[in-house]
């Protein structure tokens, strides 16, 4: 994958979100220098409230993409606030702690989530724009995620229909290596590593059945070796479009556990 395809696609969100780091390091080097570091006043307590309201925005995202009216701004302006916004409350979390070790029990959980919200939610801009690009360059199949199995179960079909009346050579070969393969979704880990799921060296059985087979029956080999191949996409399919449509579990829930670990937070600040 070509090293453009990384850049930002809004580069003033990426140089935007660089110079308020900067300055944010700056201010807290500049604090540091005058008196240690307090999260409950002067610029401790200022980046914790600037966390606080990133967080606030990020939250808002859901509602965000449910409600298409313009006073909200567009969708591609959201959602590059969502991934800018959220490294920023992450480093003002780090700030507002003044870089040191969490004192309590409520401290280390919410630097750990906004940790692993910050991870997850990398990680799922990762999966956005890395395995979208690697199915269409290395696949030839497209497939809604809910019509995999479908059209698995076509694929199926139409193998047992190919090896129809054909010699025990093919029928035994068809049954060993390729029927498994065709027997429902069959997701794999691999997948998610190379997108061909090694298709090259899965598909030397059928380079070393072809001379054990009379000429007329090589056709339907051919054949069968297309459907085999088909299937084997499906399954490249089923296995990144689970993990697109399933990683929000990783990121969602804990965001949502963060939220509310911080209002607590400010309720015990003001509270005590």
């Amino acid at each position: 994958m070509s090293g453009s395809h990384w850049q930002p696609k809004e580069p003033r969100w990426a140089i935007g979100t660089a110079v308020f780091a900067f300055v944010s390091v700056l201010l807290y080097v500049a604090s540091i220098l005058v008196r240690p570091l307090d999260p409950a006043r002067g610029t401790g307590l200022w980046f914790g409230v600037a966390a606080t309201v990133l967080f606030v925005v990020e939250a808002l995202y859901p509602v965000r993409r449910g409600a298409l009216s313009k006073p909200l701004g567009n969708a591609r302006r959201w959602i590059q606030l969502h991934i800018w916004g959220g490294l920023l409350a992450a480093l003002f979390v780090l700030v507002h702690a003044g870089f040191r070790k969490p004192g309590g029990t409520m401290g280390w959980l919410l630097l750990l989530l906004t940790l692993w919200v910050t991870f997850t939610g990398l990680f799922g801009v990762f999966l956005q724009k890395y395995y979208p690009v690697a199915l269409s360059r290395n696949l030839s199949v497209e497939v809604l995620f809910d019509r995999i199995p479908e059209v698995a179960q076509k694929l199926a079909d139409e193998a047992e229909k190919l090896v129809q009346n054909t010699s025990d050579v093919l029928q035994g070969f068809y049954q060993t290596e390729v029927r498994p393969a065709l027997a429902g979704a069959a997701p794999s880990w691999n997948y998610l590593v190379d997108v061909r799921g090694g298709r090259e060296k899965r598909l030397q059985p059928f380079q070393r059945i072809m001379q054990f087979l009379p000429e007329e029956e090589r056709p339907r080999l051919e054949d069968l070796k297309t459907i085999y191949v088909e299937k084997l996409e499906l399954d490249a399919h089923f296995a990144v479009q689970r993990v697109l449509r399933t990683w929000t579990i990783l990121h969602v829930p804990p965001a949502a556990v963060l939220l509310a670990l911080m209002t607590l937070h400010v309720a015990a600040f003001f509270l005590y």
